[in-house]
């Protein structure tokens, strides 16, 4: 069982979102060192100054999104693969290879190469991108929903214009070291409505591009 955090879970009442944590083994994702803390729900390093997020996190994150089988997703920080793997389990339907609709974006080859080795191993095939979070993946967009597991310091704009109409965006926003507000944003004709998910603590979402105030907007909350 991979999944032995569920009675201290009442908020996650998703029954596809349990499905997935059930059916995706953490320890598949968590570096050697720290296998006998794979099943703790708390956050754990992967190397290069990044993390494995809380568990909880993840299923809130992923529970705010309400996902769809046949949604076109962007994650913006693939990190181990986990948050990708849960969304690729929640999302799978039928004879499709699970992941055809996923699109995962991570700035450091190590960790997308990690991340690759295990969710193939986990019979998970999203579309894995190397690049600049901040920008998003234009060439798949829109997207239904976007997750985000880094924080930038604000929202940034290419993200906003690749979410598609009616569609939502989990992301963590705030200053660096500190706790940010996760906040799920809703595009409803062109405007944005935004709701708090609580306070939480991401890495940092490092691009050159959210120095620009251009490229940055802010919340309408």
């Amino acid at each position: 069982m991979s999944f032995p955090w569920a009675d201290q879970w009442p908020e996650i009442t998703d029954e596809a979102v349990r499905t997935a944590f059930a059916e995706v083994p953490r320890e598949r994702f968590v570096p050697a060192q720290f296998q006998d803390e794979a099943h703790k729900d708390r956050a754990l390093p992967i190397g290069e100054n990044q993390t494995i997020s809380q568990p909880l996190v993840v299923a809130v994150m992923t529970q705010a999104s309400a996902l769809r089988p046949d949604d076109r997703i962007l994650e913006i920080g693939t990190g181990s693969g986990y948050q990708t793997a849960i969304l690729c389990a929640v999302t799978a339907q039928g004879e499709q290879r699970p992941g055809a609709n996923i699109y995962s974006m991570e700035r450091l080859p190590s960790l997308s190469g990690t991340a690759r080795q295990a969710l193939h191993a986990s019979g998970y095939a999203p579309h894995l991108l190397l690049g600049d979070g901040a920008a998003g993946y234009p060439p798949a967009a829109p997207y239904n929903a976007i997750v985000v597991t880094a924080a930038p310091p604000c929202l940034p704009r290419a993200l906003w214009e690749q979410l598609a109409e009616g569609g939502c965006m989990v992301i963590p926003i705030g200053p660096r070291d500190e706790r940010q507000t996760l906040w799920l944003l809703t595009k409803a004709r062109g405007r944005m409505a935004a709701r708090s998910l609580g306070l939480v603590r991401f890495v940092p979402l490092l691009s050159p591009l959210l120095y620009d105030p251009a490229r940055c907007m802010e919340i309408e909350a």
